[in-house]
């Protein structure tokens, strides 16, 4: 039977996100009032850049305000991710999701793939930001974890694993790579599972995952869930204790 008090906690772990093409004002201002109803808060909302204000505006500080850079393919140059981001931060992002340019990086420009994840960070100073690795692009788990170094290295505060636009989404054992990497580099630094992440048995598999491997209590500083459809499943497991 699933417990209706980690359902409860799990929703507190949610990026709770609309990516969908196309978006709109309505749908917005809809998952801003979920966000701030009685089965809230999930631990941020996560939005298209053109959203931001809209979404600062309806809950004020009630919880962060992330958006999605370099999405989802991965292939900005710096100078457009620099000004795509001053402008999120202008209008009031609290995080910012950064896709790794994964393909640069299987290319071998390793440098590239540093310099954008730091100028970023710099960018971000102390707001909170997580390099989306798109796990479920990469045959070489030993360049993916080459990748998740370099993203620690230059600065980044949570690892993720997917955009959600790919067939692959998260994966237990690209959690696993993550999170092992992130304990060996420290065990400071956040994880995110996103991409496909649909049901209780999921939510709380990556969850007892990062305790598992990090060794210490999951807390929103530390791990997060990107989901949309998922907030309702655990709100109705919450209120109903459902098999």
């Amino acid at each position: 039977m699933i417990d209706p008090h980690l359902a409860r906690q799990l929703i507190g772990f949610i990026d709770l996100t609309d990516l969908s093409e196309p978006c709109t004002e309505e749908a917005v201002a809809a998952l801003c009032a979920k966000a701030v109803g009685p089965m809230g808060p999930p631990a941020a909302l996560c939005l298209w850049p053109q959203f931001v204000g809209q979404a600062q505006r309806q809950i004020g500080n009630a919880l962060p305000v992330a958006t999605v850079i370099n999405f989802p393919q991965g292939g900005d140059d710096i100078e457009r991710v620099l000004e795509d981001v001053d402008e999120a931060l202008g209008d009031g992002a609290d995080e910012i999701d950064l896709v790794f340019p994964y393909r640069a990086f299987m290319a071998g420009e390793i440098d590239l793939a540093t310099d954008l994840v730091a100028a970023t960070k710099e960018r971000c100073e102390s707001r909170v930001l997580k390099v989306i690795l798109e796990t479920g692009a990469w045959s070489d788990t030993k360049a993916l974890h080459q990748a998740a170094i370099c993203a620690l290295d230059a600065g980044a505060d949570f690892l993720k694993t997917s955009t959600g636009k790919i067939a692959v989404g998260a994966t237990e054992d690209a959690a696993r790579l993550l999170l092992e990497t992130i304990r060996d580099h420290g065990n400071h630094v956040g994880f995110k599972a996103s991409g496909g992440v649909r049901t209780f048995a999921q939510a709380k598999r990556y969850h007892d995952l990062f305790e598992e491997i990090c060794g210490v209590p999951a807390s929103k500083a530390r791990f997060r869930i990107g989901a949309s459809a998922l907030f309702d499943v655990l709100a109705g497991d919450a209120g109903q204790g459902t098999y």
